[in-house]
């Protein structure tokens, strides 16, 4: 892929940026009056946008993600996997997971991906995903991937529950921009056509409490389940403790820690 990378100041959120806002000064030469999303079908490049701090970061449902300014990676990507079509868009969720897996990986061990596609380092949460995909037929026509990855952020003083960070963990501080880009890299790789079909093997064999009974809960209660599978379209496939198996799409259950 031919990637627009941007580097902006502040935003309240990079999905919504890509979406929603063609008209910024630090894109004025690239857009003349078009909305980023018809600059990249124009120019045939993906655009990433990169900010150091968002008003409200976004993360699924309701969910806000909490950064110190200019110390994480909080970007988003636009691109056009036609190729992908729309009863198999979970590929899309397997490769970004997988290229931050890879990209991080170069630093720390101990990674997992908690379904759908939040990113643990033990049993901590270092980044988060959050995709959203527009159709065009069978085919997905675009998708926005907002990435918020804890990079330099040494203390978090939000109530979310389990954040840590690459300092956290190191205790050094990581260039940001390399990141990126190793990510990026990572990414373009897995997106292949030939690639993509063979991305379930290794996203499932990096789950979060991939072995073992470990507790969730779904609308009817609290229970102890294994994982069995993650489906090709995303649905996870849970067997209780009385041998019964359960399937859940996103949001339906809940990791219980």
């Amino acid at each position: 892929m031919e990637w627009k990378i941007i580097h902006i100041d502040e935003t309240d959120s990079t999905n919504r940026w890509l979406t929603s806002h063609g008209d910024c000064p630090s894109v004025s030469n690239l857009t003349r009056g078009l909305s980023p999303c018809e600059v990249v079908h124009k120019k045939n490049r993906h655009l990433c946008v990169l900010a150091d701090y968002q008003t409200a970061g976004r993360g699924c449902g309701t969910n806000r993600w909490e950064s110190e300014r200019g110390k994480n990676l909080l970007f988003s990507m636009l691109i056009h996997p036609l190729h992908v079509t729309a009863v198999r868009q979970f590929q899309i969720s397997m490769a970004i997971s997988l290229a931050i897996c890879e990209a991080l990986e170069q630093y720390i061990g101990d990674l997992s991906i908690k379904w759908p596609n939040d990113i643990y380092w033990r049993n901590g949460k270092i980044g988060g995903i959050l995709i959203e995909n527009t159709l065009h037929g069978n085919v997905i026509k675009d998708s926005v991937i907002g990435v918020g990855l804890n990079v330099n952020q040494r203390e978090f003083r939000s109530d979310a529950p389990n954040p840590v960070s690459l300092w956290q963990i190191c205790e050094h501080e990581f260039n940001r921009e390399q990141l990126l880009q190793d990510i990026l890299q990572a990414f373009d790789s897995m997106m292949v056509p030939s690639v993509l079909p063979m991305l379930g093997e290794t996203y499932r064999s990096k789950l979060y409490r991939r072995q073992g009974f470990h507790p969730y809960a779904d609308s009817h209660g609290a229970f102890m389940a294994e994982i069995v599978t993650v489906e090709d379209d995303g649905h996870l496939v849970l067997c209780d403790d009385n041998g019964k198996e359960r399937k859940y799409a996103f949001k339906e259950v809940q990791f219980v820690q």
